[in-house]
């Protein structure tokens, strides 16, 4: 089964509003912009989040910057799809090729940048990425192998994990709690590790049910075969 087959599965509390605003957006684009240049351009966003996010360690407010990019990110990654389909020019098998091996680079940025930032420990930040990318291989063979490709988890996409990150952006830049914290394994974690943690391990949890659930399912579509000694 091709990626084009299956199923997509977008369930996000912004889905109805954003696509609304994606296709108001593809509908104003120069004829000179293309799909490809739209992924390339939420790279390039991705790349500038994380350098603003260690800038952030001289000045705080870098994280604006930062918040900025993310939306940049969003408008080159969320529209490249949603204007190829606007003019017909889908190219489904390079577009799911260079759209979803991209985003694994541009989940690292984000998690390097949160690493990177005053805000949360690069282990912490790690671990989130671990979790996410974990997500995102399920995801893909969940794709080609069940015929179902999910954009979303518990009504939250790619648009609200991004709001929620630009929100505790904000959140740090006027309470960053520097003496608020907590004693976890011998090291001084603040909130914002704590809450980083507790993130990572809601994803790794998410991914563990979704796989075993799958794997039930699978197990009894192709079940084992005897063998039969010749």
């Amino acid at each position: 089964m091709g990626n084009e087959d299956a199923e997509r599965i977008q369930t996000s509390v912004l889905n109805r509003l954003e696509k609304k605003a994606l296709l108001w957006l593809a509908e104003r684009q120069p004829e000179w912009m293309t799909s490809d240049m739209l992924t390339y351009f939420g790279v390039a966003a991705a790349v500038l989040y994380a350098v603003f996010c260690w800038l952030a360690n001289i000045n705080v407010n870098y994280l604006w910057a930062s918040s900025f990019c993310l939306v940049l990110n969003w408008y080159g990654d969320s529209l490249d799809g949603t204007l190829a389909r606007f003019r017909q020019t889908q190219r489904p098998k390079y577009g799911f090729f260079i759209d979803h091996s991209l985003d694994a680079l541009t989940t690292c940025l984000f998690c390097i940048g949160l690493g990177l930032s005053p805000m949360m420990q690069m282990s912490i930040a790690l671990f989130i990425m671990g979790g996410y990318l974990c997500m995102s291989i399920y995801t893909y063979l969940s794709t080609i192998i069940i015929g179902k490709f999910r954009l979303t988890y518990a009504s939250l996409g790619p648009t609200e994990v991004r709001l929620i990150l630009i929100a505790v952006y904000i959140l740090f830049i006027y309470n960053p709690w520097p003496d608020f914290y907590f004693k976890v394994f011998g090291q001084n974690w603040t909130i914002y590790d704590c809450l980083g943690a507790i993130v990572a391990t809601i994803l790794f949890l998410i991914y563990i049910v979704s796989m075993s659930k799958d794997l039930k399912m699978l197990a009894k579509q192709d079940p084992p075969k005897k063998y039969t000694k010749k």
